[in-house]
């Protein structure tokens, strides 16, 4: 049945695609180009002036370094202030530092952007990387597809870079496995997702961008389903099979799911889209992949969450501790629905039961809804994708962890973005509101070395050096438990806390905050506190907060400093407990078993390679706690070309 849904107003015409359109450049009187250029100079030198003489803590400098790859722009050239929302996607660029250039950047030499650079999370050799893009497992490997521009380390020129592992940690680079270069996606070969049919066959949905700037939706699959590299992709002739319905924005439409078998023997998607500021998850269903019809209504949609990008949905099991294929239903499973969020790039999700007959969601919890609720990550994770493991039977979850520099700073080190850590998601019975996210299991490989710290009494106010060797390469894992004497007599308190609004680690209460501090110079000038800060309230009950704190993690001018978390939930007999990963400029943090996770970008210039240290610190007023740690350190993962010698 189609529908022209009530909620859906007529407000545009249906999109008739013009397969054979040019872009048709107006030329304007010589005279006008340049009065608008010279407006728009002057404009920018009087913003220029005013940046430079309103700052008391940047000074101007050039940078005598030089820059580690070539770049695309001139240094000190004027920056736009954005990159995405035009093209009707969501922002990629770091606005804060966006129109930065050499004479206000931080002095970044080759040693500081060098060290920077990831030893085991993915990330392409150069070059600007986004969303991932279909992940699946095939014939013994794990593929690996994410948004790329192979022309430099800033968005643009959008198609599919392409990776392969045995392990998810190991992996080796494919060519592109999509390019722009049908009228359909030529301004975008964006994101999709990948759906593995009952006989083996592979197909990919992903978004195009016209050479209208319309999003429309399209088919490829592999050329040699035999291949188990999946290395060459083919188009299929009568794309786009999807184009914008009546009352969707032609830039609202994009970003398919992964399809799942109904009942009916059909397959349904979902695709992310909004009605004025309602973010809304269209319906689809279809025999073939090539031919769909519109469901009546909506899979979901929330008021006020604006445009949602990257929708997820797939079932978790309420009594086993694996993952499900994303076509599993009945009453043993609860389903997830995860949006991203353009108007403030997180990523949520909800915990609720789908209705296939009407194909309708609806959460648990409405009060913590999608958009309005919980989060994967409490840090920097956008465009997140999963895919269920069929070999391991699990549920995989990526996300894109983008940088909080300038794009100055990295043009000038050739790459940006990198990849989360693969986690394994399941979902969290005890509190039935939560996921727990985990590091998948095969980044274990990479330990090295351990130290272990066994029930170290940190007292109030106090802060020990952890003898671990170098801080750049860890994975950490922690227990705390606090003195109950103390927390008994611990005084109420009616005051509000937030991680974001806090004064970061620096801020005493009578509980916290305590935890570890990595990436820290011996002088703690520079130091990247991860903490837990426990609030007692009326009647003695206890609000437990994660925070990460970078604040004080780099000397630079020139990237954000955040302190960033949330509240965990903690219950009766739960050790506090976190585990964090620290693997240069990215610190991935999981509390109480990944209720609550936090991945941050940290940028140092003196607590790097040798210099790097770690801390175990107490900044309580009241009270001591037990601290016990297992360090390891971590050897780097082998992330190179693959071989074309091999088949």
């Amino acid at each position: 049945m189609v529908d022209p849904n009530p909620l859906l107003p007529v407000s545009n015409p249906p999109y008739i695609p013009l397969p054979d359109g040019t872009l048709v450049a107006r030329w304007r009187p010589i005279k006008v180009y340049l009065l608008i250029v010279s407006g728009l100079l002057a404009i920018a030198l009087f913003v220029a002036l005013i940046g430079y003489r309103g700052s008391d803590n940047v000074q101007p400098h050039g940078n005598e370094s030089g820059s580690l790859a070539s770049s695309s722009k001139q240094p000190g050239s004027l920056r736009p202030l954005s990159r995405g929302p035009a093209a009707g996607v969501s922002e990629k660029a770091n606005q804060q530092f966006a129109d930065i250039g050499r004479l206000w950047s931080f002095p970044w030499n080759n040693s500081m952007l060098s060290w920077q650079r990831t030893a085991f999370h993915f990330q392409p050799e150069k070059n600007w990387m986004n969303d991932p893009n279909g992940p699946l497992f095939y014939k013994g490997w794990y593929h690996f597809f994410y948004q790329y521009n192979p022309n430099g380390a800033i968005w643009g020129d959008i198609v599919w870079g392409h990776a392969v592992s045995r392990d998810l940690i190991h992996w080796l680079h494919l060519p592109l496995a999509m390019v722009s270069d049908q009228w359909y996606d030529l301004n975008g070969v964006w994101t999709g997702s990948a759906t593995i049919l009952p006989d083996g066959q592979i197909v990919m949905l992903y978004t195009g961008s016209t050479n209208e700037s319309v999003q429309v939706q399209n088919l490829a699959y592999p050329a040699d389903p035999s291949d188990p590299l999946l290395i060459n992709w083919v188009k299929y002739s009568g794309n786009p099979v999807l184009v914008p319905p009546p009352g969707i924005h032609p830039k609202d439409f994009r970003d398919p799911t992964t399809a799942w078998l109904t009942s009916e023997g059909k397959w349904r998607i979902v695709i992310g889209s909004k009605i004025n500021k309602t973010g809304i998850a269209l319906v689809y269903d279809t025999k073939d992949f090539k031919n769909y019809e519109r469901l009546d209504g909506l899979l979901h949609g929330v008021p006020g969450t604006g445009m949602w990008e990257c929708v997820d949905f797939y079932p978790v099991s309420r009594t086993k501790e694996s993952g499900l294929d994303t076509s599993i239903n009945g009453l043993e499973v609860k389903h997830v629905v995860k949006a991203s969020l353009d108007q403030d790039k997180n990523d949520y999700y909800a915990i609720g039961t789908y209705h296939e007959k009407n194909s309708t969601w609806i959460p648990d919890n409405p009060k913590i809804d999608v958009g309005i609720g919980v989060r994967y990550d409490y840090g920097m994770f956008y465009a997140s994708k999963t895919f269920y493991d069929p070999d391991k039977g699990r549920r995989i979850l990526w996300g894109w962890i983008g940088e909080s520099d300038s794009e100055f700073a990295d043009e000038q080190k050739g790459w940006a973005s990198i990849q989360s850590i693969p986690r394994t998601i399941l979902l969290d019975k005890k509190t039935g509101t939560h996921l727990l996210q985990w590091p998948v299991e095969e980044v274990e490989s990479l330990r090295l070395s351990s130290n272990e710290f066994d029930e170290v009494e940190v007292k109030a106010g106090s802060v020990m050096k952890l003898a671990v060797g170098s801080a750049t390469q860890l994975d950490i894992v922690a227990e705390f438990e606090i003195d109950k004497k103390a927390l008994d007599k611990a005084p109420e308190s009616n005051v509000t806390f937030s991680c974001s609004s806090s004064g970061g680690a620096a801020e005493r209460g009578a509980l916290g905050p305590f935890g570890v501090s990595v990436l820290a110079d011996e002088t703690l000038s520079e130091q990247t506190p991860v903490y837990f800060y426990i609030v007692k309230g009326h009647g003695g009950s206890l609000k437990t907060h994660f925070c990460s704190d970078q604040s004080r993690s780099s000397e630079a001018t020139d990237v954000n400093k955040h302190i960033y978390g949330s509240s965990v939930p903690v219950l009766n007999g739960e050790k506090l407990s976190l585990r964090i990963l620290v693997d240069h400029s990215i610190v991935e943090t999981f509390a109480q078993g990944g209720r609550t996770c936090i991945a941050s970008r940290v940028y140092p210039t003196k607590a790097i390679y040798g210099a790097a240290r770690l801390f175990l610190f107490n900044n309580a007023t009241d009270v001591s706690i037990t601290a016990s740690l297992k360090i390891w350190q971590m050897n780097s993962a082998f992330i190179r070309p693959y071989p074309n010698d091999k088949n």
